[in-house]
């Protein structure tokens, strides 16, 4: 898929983020959109995940570690095939699976995720059963930064250096905020490329909201062989809205009518621009 089409495809990701939650009224409003670029790119130019082979452990696997922005994940999902649109407009409705956290009762959901700080403890366990079946397919998981000040976080990784996982691919969305405040401010975790390297990481960093950046960076992983691999994908929280970056308020704000509005709007006239 070319760049163009994956960039369209973010600014229209964004919209039924924005939709979904809007309508349902609850959702991780600014992680969602801060997030959105990385799902694109994996689900559409990196991944062997598809709703044919899902059922099989002969593919790639995801896991979302942080799963209250799981409005992102299920919009993928739903463009990638994996379900409907009905069923994607049923987010937080009474009796949907489609709940505020990743659930495997949602088709192309890996595992449950949302107590924050396990996603990669399951992540290193598939990633060393791949190994010892001798399975050459990868491993995804994707952090929150607010979620590394958990102590389990750092337990998974030593696990995941001793065995030499290559084939695990550990992606931070490095927005900077969570929900109490900037993560510097609330339990600092700088310097963080040198604390994974330190733990036996192979450690980049990237634009986590360019398209090319993170295409670039993502076809040529893993990139060291025997080392598990970080990518620090420097974001913006709410991405893509001007009056939501950045802005600690939208870590779980539901928009107005107005709002919502607004930045459907905004949205559209970033599609015109998209060359």
């Amino acid at each position: 898929m070319k760049y163009r089409e994956l960039e369209l495809k973010s600014i229209k990701y964004r919209k039924t983020i924005l939709e979904i939650i809007f309508q349902s009224g609850a959702g991780h409003t600014g992680g969602s959109l801060s997030c959105i670029d990385i799902l694109n790119v994996l689900y559409n130019g990196i991944m062997n995940i598809t709703p044919e082979n899902f059922s099989t452990f002969n593919r790639d696997h995801f896991i979302q570690s942080k799963g209250h922005s799981v409005e992102a994940l299920y919009t993928v999902l739903q463009d990638c095939g994996f379900f409907s649109q009905t069923d994607l407009k049923s987010l937080n409705s009474f009796q949907s699976h489609f709940i505020g956290h990743p659930t495997r009762k949602v088709p192309g959901i890996e595992h449950n995720t949302g107590a924050l700080g396990h996603g990669l403890s399951v992540a290193v366990g598939m990633a060393l059963g791949l190994k010892m079946d001798k399975k050459q397919f990868r491993v995804f998981t994707l952090l929150g930064d607010g979620e590394l000040s958990e102590g389990s976080i750092w337990e998974a990784a030593t696990s995941a250096s001793k065995y030499q996982l290559d084939n695990l691919i550990v992606i931070i969305d490095r927005n900077k905020l969570q929900i109490t405040g900037n993560t510097e401010e609330v339990n600092p975790i700088e310097p963080l490329k040198d604390k994974f390297i330190s733990f036996g990481f192979n450690v980049e960093e990237t634009n986590g909201n360019n398209i090319s950046s993170l295409m670039e960076i993502l076809q040529k992983t893993p990139t060291e062989k025997n080392k598990p691999h970080v990518i620090i994908a420097n974001t913006i929280k709410g991405a893509g809205v001007s009056f939501i970056e950045n802005q600690i308020a939208w870590h779980h704000k539901v928009p107005s009518e107005i709002e919502y509005d607004m930045a459907i709007k905004e949205l559209d006239k970033a599609s015109i621009n998209v060359q």
